[in-house]
């Protein structure tokens, strides 16, 4: 027999809503990364404004600085000194008879009994001993030749030194030295004239004869830089009619086969074309009494532009960039400096008293003097200087530094800055 027990089963059920601790783990953990969120955008917006404050004095200071530097330049560059204050002196020996013409990084001293090469503190480089009666120079940025007017030597120099030696067979009127060192002459006598080419050993490469009722007489000869282009202004006169030519020579190959090497021939009837002179290898420029022409091409150049000068034209200078002139002023005093760029445009025009005998221009500064005067002006038009110096000056040439020229005078050379 089988006996069953009974037993009391009882069912045990959660409450609906217990609490779950794990809820309130979840909870705390958003609330803290809630927190987190709050104090990250903090950090981020605080970082962002450091940011700003920060180029904000960045951009501050650096418009302070410029304007600073630009006051300096405003009060450096446009105002007119009046006097030069000596900062260094540095006697040259030699005879006080003396000339001096600035050449590369240095000034060359010469006279009728030699020349030498001087450095920025007058110290002597090299020199060279001769016997010339009236000695004249020819420089450019390379290469330099000084010559016997009237006689027939002409000497090469470079900046190291002694290049080469040249004799002539006619009186020597002109030369143009070109930076390879060749040179080109006008040799003349009673009944002739010769346009020359020599090399620095004093070789002939070119010989053109000249003849008043041909070519007509040539008054300006000038070289290319490498010296293979040949410009040569002639004054040509028939039953009492004045016309210039300005021809040019190729002695390379565009000229083989040309007639004397001649590429191009321009003529200006009722102009004395008085001078001429390569600007750069693709620019030259023809200089009359009442007009300029400037040539384009450095082969066969051709007239590009022709600008008519309605002043009277006192003096013409120039350099690789501007062609200057001193024209008497009509109607009032004094005269107008002007200079034109390379393509024919007035880049700048002012008006002046005063005679200068010497007038040049070095970069943007033209700079004119005569005896104890000086007046130097900018291309901007500012007139930099305008007085006297302690001494007559026979060069003056601006070195590095604030207002800083080197004057070279009887006494030697002398580092000056211009002062008020």
């Amino acid at each position: 027999m089988i006996h069953r027990r009974n037993k009391n089963l009882r069912v045990v059920r959660e409450p609906e809503n217990p609490a779950d601790p794990t809820d309130k783990i979840i909870e705390q953990i958003m609330d803290e990364l809630n927190s987190e969120d709050g104090s990250m955008n903090d950090m981020e917006e605080q970082i962002k404004k450091h940011k700003i404050k920060f180029w904000r004095r960045i951009i501050l200071s650096t418009a302070a600085v410029l304007a600073v530097a630009a006051g300096i330049y405003l009060l450096v560059n446009l105002q007119t000194y009046s006097k030069a204050r000596t900062l260094d002196t540095y006697a040259s020996g030699g005879s006080a008879n003396n000339s001096y013409m600035q050449f590369a990084d240095g000034v060359l001293k010469y006279s009728r009994d030699g020349i030498a090469y001087l450095d920025q503190k007058g110290e002597e480089q090299w020199n060279h001993a001769y016997q010339i009666q009236n000695p004249f120079l020819d420089v450019n940025e390379k290469s330099a030749a000084i010559a016997d007017k009237g006689g027939n030597d002409i000497i090469v120099f470079q900046e190291d030194g002694l290049k080469g030696e040249i004799h002539t067979t006619l009186p020597i009127e002109k030369i143009n030295v070109s930076e390879q060192g060749i040179v080109g002459a006008i040799l003349k006598n009673d009944a002739s004239a010769k346009v020359m080419c020599y090399d620095t050993a004093g070789n002939v490469l070119v010989e053109h004869k000249t003849s008043l009722s041909g070519t007509g007489y040539p008054l300006d000869v000038s070289l290319s830089e490498d010296g293979e282009v040949m410009q040569v202004v002639y004054l040509y006169t028939q039953e009492g009619k004045i016309t210039s030519k300005v021809a040019y020579y190729n002695f390379g190959e565009k000229g083989e086969d040309k007639t004397d090497h001649q590429v191009a021939l321009t003529e200006y009837e009722d102009t004395v074309m008085a001078s001429g002179f390569f600007l750069n290898k693709s620019t030259s420029v023809a200089i009359g009494d009442n007009c300029l022409a400037i040539y384009k091409g450095g082969e066969v150049p051709k007239e590009s532009s022709k600008i008519m000068i309605d002043k009277e034209i006192k003096s013409t200078f120039h350099n690789s960039k501007y062609i200057g002139m001193i024209l008497k002023n009509e109607g009032k005093e004094g005269y107008e400096l002007r200079l034109y760029n390379a393509g024919g445009k007035r880049a700048m025009s002012e008006d002046f008293t005063g005679d200068y005998k010497n007038v040049k221009i070095c970069g943007s500064q033209v700079i004119m003097y005569d005896g104890k005067k000086c007046g130097i002006f900018m291309r901007s038009g500012v007139q930099r200087f305008s007085g006297e110096m302690d001494n007559n000056i026979l060069e003056i040439f601006p070195v590095a530094g604030v207002n800083k020229y080197i004057v070279m005078n009887a006494n030697g050379m002398e580092k000056v800055r211009l002062v008020k």
